[in-house]
């Protein structure tokens, strides 16, 4: 299994990189949070998405831009993200990794077997 370049990603992040990628470019850390709260029950505080977020960024899996001001008075400008190939390689990377170990498992797809 080849994995060059790319570096183990932590569970926070592939969560983010997923949210990520079923919002589409544009995403921005509100709806990753709520995304991540409706599917999957996890509930991470503002925070803990902002880091992620710039540790992604840092390793080049996602890029920011800057959105228009909102457009009441003293409206913020929401910074939009986008997941690049490399984000996307490095979640295909990190599913292949997960299907090695679970292999010959009760966890492996179609094991038939019950745990």
């Amino acid at each position: 299994m080849k994995t060059e370049g790319l570096s183990v990603l932590g569970e926070v992040e592939q969560l983010v990189l997923l949210a990520i990628l079923r919002l589409g470019d544009g995403a921005y850390a509100a709806p990753i949070r709520e995304e991540l709260k409706e599917r999957v029950g996890i509930e991470l505080s503002r925070g803990s998405i902002y880091v992620t977020l710039d540790r992604l960024e840092r390793k080049r899996y996602v890029s920011s831009w800057f959105d228009d001001p909102t457009p009441e008075p003293g409206g913020k400008a929401r910074r939009c993200f986008k997941l690049e190939r490399h984000g996307l390689d490095a979640l295909k990377a990190a599913q292949r990794m997960i299907a090695h170990l679970q292999a010959g498992t009760v966890l492996a797809p179609g094991s038939g077997r019950k745990s």
